[in-house]
Order: C-alpha cells, then sequence, then structure tokens
C-alpha cells in the first residue's frame, strides 16, 4: 500500500476513535442529568439524522474538492459539536452536530479509496479501513468507559499544568476535553491525506438538481444486480450493529450486572470479533466470492438468540467476540463489492452517500423501533429475541432474492477473481 494510504488510515482512526469516546461520554452526561433511558438510544438517532436529511448534497460536496479538505472541514464540525456538549448545550443537540460532521466526513473518507487504490485492492483496503475503524470503536469504548471511571476520572482531575487553571472541575468536562484533543489529532492527520488529481466536479447550488441527481443514483444502485444485495446487506448490517450497542450495554447491565463502564468495556469485545472477521475476510474473500458471505449474516441473526441464556462473563465475552466474527467476515466482501459497483455507476462520493443514506435510514429505524420497545418496558430478552429473528429472516430473504438475480444473469461472473 502506498503511503499516502496510511495517513488516510490515521486520520480515520483517530477521529472514530473521538466519535465512540464521545458516545459513552454522553451517555454518562444523560445519567447524571437524570434523563429518561430512551434517550440514550436517541443519541444516535440524532447523530445518524444527517446522514439521512444531507445525502443528497454531502456526496455531491464530497466530489466538489479534494478529499482531505471534505475530511478537515468535518473533523472542524466535530470538533464544534463536542464544544457545545462541553459548555452545556444538551447531549442529543450537540452530538446531532457531531454527526453532521461525520455525515461529511464519511464520502470523503470512502472515496478517497476509489480514487486512490485499484479496485483489485478495495477488499484488502476495505478490511484494513473496517478493521482499523473496529479498533477504534474497541479503543473509543474502553476509553469512553475509563475516562468516568470513578479512580481515572478522579486522578485526572487532580491533574493541572502549572501556573495554569484549566477550568475543568467535573467529570464530563473533562472527558469532552479528551475527546476534543483526539478530534484535533485526527484533524492534523487530515493535512496529510493526499491530493489524489483526481477532476472534481462543480458543485451544484440549485438544491432541487442535488436532489434529483441523489434519487437518480439511488434508483441506480437499486436496480443493479449486485448493487442492491451488497446495498441491502450493509443497510441491516449498520442498522443491526448500531443498535446491538445499545442492547449489549442494557443487557450487560440487568443479565451480568454491570455498571456503565464495565458494560461499554464489553461492547468493544464485539468490536475485537468484528476487527479478526475483517481482517480474514481481506485476507480469504476475493471480489468474486464476496456474495457467498451472505449466509453469515443469518447465522450471525441466530446466534444472537443465545444471548438471552448466558449469565457468565466469560462465556459472554466469548459470545460476543464470535457474534462480532461473523459480523465483521461478512460486511467488508459486501462493502467492497458496494463500492466497486457504486464507483463504475456513479463516482465515489455519490454512491457513499446513497449507501450512507440507505445504512443511516436503518440505524433511525432499528434505534427508534429500540426506543419505543425500552420505554413501552418491554424485557431485554425479548428485544433480543426480536432483534435476532428480524436480522436471520431478513438475510434470508436478500438470500432468496440474489438466487433469483443469477437465475436471470450471472452477474458475478463478471466480477475479478484476484485474491490478495
Amino acid at each position: 500500500m502506498p503511503f499516502g494510504f496510511y495517513m488516510i488510515m490515521a486520520a480515520q482512526f483517530f477521529s472514530a476513535l473521538a466519535d465512540n469516546a464521545l458516545l459513552i461520554a454522553s451517555i454518562y452526561v444523560l445519567r447524571e442529568m437524570q434523563s429518561p433511558q430512551e434517550y440514550e438510544p436517541l443519541l444516535k438517532l440524532f447523530f445518524t439524522l444527517s446522514y439521512v436529511l444531507l445525502a443528497a448534497f454531502v456526496g455531491a460536496f464530497a466530489d466538489s474538492m479534494p478529499k482531505w479538505r471534505v475530511m478537515l472541514i468535518s473533523n472542524t464540525i466535530k470538533i464544534f459539536g463536542c464544544s457545545m456538549m462541553f459548555f452545556g448545550i444538551h447531549p442529543l443537540a450537540a452530538y446531532a452536530i457531531v454527526g453532521l460532521g461525520a455525515a461529511a466526513y464519511s464520502p470523503a473518507k470512502y472515496g478517497i479509496l476509489t480514487e486512490y487504490l485499484p479496485h483489485r485492492l478495495l477488499v484488502v483496503a476495505n478490511g484494513w479501513i473496517e478493521g482499523l475503524t473496529v479498533g477504534a470503536i474497541i479503543l473509543g469504548t474502553l476509553v469512553g468507559g475509563m475516562l468516568i471511571k470513578p479512580a481515572i476520572s478522579q486522578t485526572l482531575l487532580g491533574f493541572d499544568l502549572p501556573l495554569i487553571n484549566t477550568g475543568i472541575d467535573t467529570v464530563p468536562e473533562m472527558a469532552l476535553t479528551v475527546v476534543g484533543i483526539l478530534y484535533l489529532t485526527a484533524a492534523l492527520f487530515n493535512l496529510k491525506v493526499p491530493d489524489t488529481g483526481v477532476d472534481h466536479k462543480v458543485l451544484k447550488k440549485n438544491p432541487l438538481y442535488l436532489l434529483h441527481d441523489f434519487n437518480h443514483c439511488l434508483r441506480l444502485l437499486w436496480r443493479d444486480k449486485l448493487g442492491q444485495i451488497s446495498l441491502a446487506t450493509t443497510t441491516l448490517f449498520w442498522g443491526a450493529g448500531a443498535t446491538l450497542q445499545f442492547i449489549v450495554i442494557k443487557w450487560a447491565e440487568q443479565a451480568l450486572h454491570l455498571d456503565l463502564s464495565k458494560a461499554s468495556m464489553l461492547q468493544g469485545v464485539v468490536a475485537i470479533g468484528v476487527a479478526i472477521g475483517a481482517i480474514l475476510a481481506a485476507k480469504m474473500v476475493s471480489m468474486k466470492a464476496s456474495v457467498k458471505v451472505i449466509p453469515l449474516g443469518i447465522a450471525m441473526g441466530i446466534i444472537v438468540n443465545v444471548m438471552v441464556f448466558v449469565t457468565d462473563i466469560n462465556l459472554a465475552m466469548a459470545l460476543m467476540v464470535l457474534i462480532g466474527a461473523l459480523s465483521g467476515f461478512f460486511v467488508v466482501p459486501m462493502n467492497a463489492l458496494l463500492q466497486h459497483r457504486g464507483h463504475i455507476l456513479m463516482g465515489a462520493g455519490h454512491s457513499i452517500a446513497v449507501q450512507n443514506f440507505n445504512e443511516n435510514l436503518s440505524i433511525l429505524i432499528m434505534t427508534g423501533l429500540y426506543a419505543f420497545l425500552i420505554s413501552s418496558d418491554f424485557s431485554i430478552n425479548t428485544v433480543v429475541i426480536a432483534f435476532g429473528l428480524f436480522v436471520a429472516g431478513t438475510m434470508y430473504m436478500v438470500k432468496r432474492r440474489h438466487d433469483a438475480n443469477q437465475r436471470e444473469f450471472d452477474s458475478v461472473a463478471e466480477l475479478n477473481e484476484e485474491h490478495h
């Protein structure tokens, strides 16, 4: 891999690290405010709202200038959102601003891969990016959990610079300061992301044109035989993954009697499994074989139901790693296939914006349903079973649709068979 790819990875790592540490810190702030428990999954809903509402515009924005500049602007927006929470703005509103930065960041971070690398390297590049992102999720949730842990938080609050009064006196202020530093580090790496030299499209100022163009791209990808399968699977995966974050925290608190700090670390264990699966997929699965991983999505949904029988922490950790590994091995080839088809059909930024719209609409719906079930006093075991059966059933329908498509025309035969 060229040197610039490692700069892209470093920028993505620190940005994702800060995003996930901020989620745990935000949950802590909500609990300090004694907010209703259904507000916690609403954090994810507010975060992803920008992905859906601005999907028609962020793709065109990402394609209108060098990707490194888009990433830098987006990280600056994230820093602003983090600062809002520091200065007392409600966590839901502040996290929504961070989501605005993330929505603009995503088409650039994935789009630059298709500009910078040949398509034969996209699966392995996605394996590295997803593996590193998941590593950031692991460390981010661990960092967030440690920052609110009494022993560590009091030690950090007791640290002061000589002759300087930092004015940081509470656990939320300290946690948000650390998160802000992580965002600044990501911004510094953004400055080192290479300019690929690709011609950029002038950003159209007419919003109706952008909406029409986005709708055209959306229909184009859903009508493509391979595009619709990869888009359906990644859409389900990210909606399920976001919901699973909150399910694991609540399940760990009730079934394993863990506090928020320890429950967030168990959430990180899922991410360890995803990293393992992502790395294995990058090494073992070619672009042509990518659609063969669909049954793993069905298996993941079925295995999730085992959670309701687990009360031992060691068994729980093993189960979380298994669920994560199945997820990672499943999503990396699908993500690479989707990017490949999108790049061919409409260009990098636009295809990622379409992908983000569908995936984050799924997150909005699934986390919204989870918040409704929790506010309606459904037990966490009922939620887990419903979640697992939904994932398995939906993936089974996607597999049947792919089989039907293949009977009409063997589009898989046209994919590259190279291994990495």
